[in-house]
């Protein structure tokens, strides 16, 4: 099969000329008319999050400072990339009640998919409303208990932001 092709190009099409004055007529109307679109200037100015945006987990404590997580390792069982490791502790006077001696987030492997909040029956890990997370190293990216609580603060308990919906 051959490709008829057209043997030689008129004088406009040599000096591009119809392509450059369609580009300006272009720049042109939108010079004239802008359209609605705006650039923001972040991170001044923030762009909204939009409804139903789940975060990053994080571990939260109680009004008296103690930590919510009883270590029952739900979260870490229903994680579907395996991102959460929880090492339990016990407490020397209690036989019963168990606290996290390690609490990990590799938040490389985390899809943030919330079901670490679904599971957890003391409400001790939500999904935050934190955008932003960057990490200088694979190493950085794992999140310590510290970390995790202190991003998480104190949260008294009740309706978890998705019962609302």
């Amino acid at each position: 099969m051959k490709v008829p092709r057209k043997e030689s190009m008129t004088l406009a099409e040599k000096l591009y000329l119809p392509a450059v004055l369609k580009g300006l007529a272009i720049t042109g109307r939108h010079a004239v008319r802008p359209s609605d679109k705006v650039t923001r200037q972040y991170p001044e100015e923030p762009s909204p999050l939009p409804p139903g945006y789940r975060g990053m987990p994080v571990l939260v404590r109680d009004e008296d400072g103690r930590i919510k997580c009883v270590s029952c390792q739900m979260c870490e069982f229903v994680c579907p990339p395996e991102a959460i490791k929880i090492v339990p502790g016990e407490y020397a006077e209690s036989n019963v009640e168990k606290y996290p001696a390690r609490f990990d987030i590799n938040m490389l492997r985390c899809i943030y998919c919330g079901m670490c909040e679904e599971a957890c029956p003391e409400e001790a890990i939500f999904m935050s409303d934190n955008a932003t997370f960057v990490a200088a190293s694979r190493a950085d990216a794992v999140l310590p208990k510290e970390r995790l609580l202190e991003l998480g603060g104190v949260h008294s308990g009740g309706i978890r932001k998705w019962a609302s919906k």
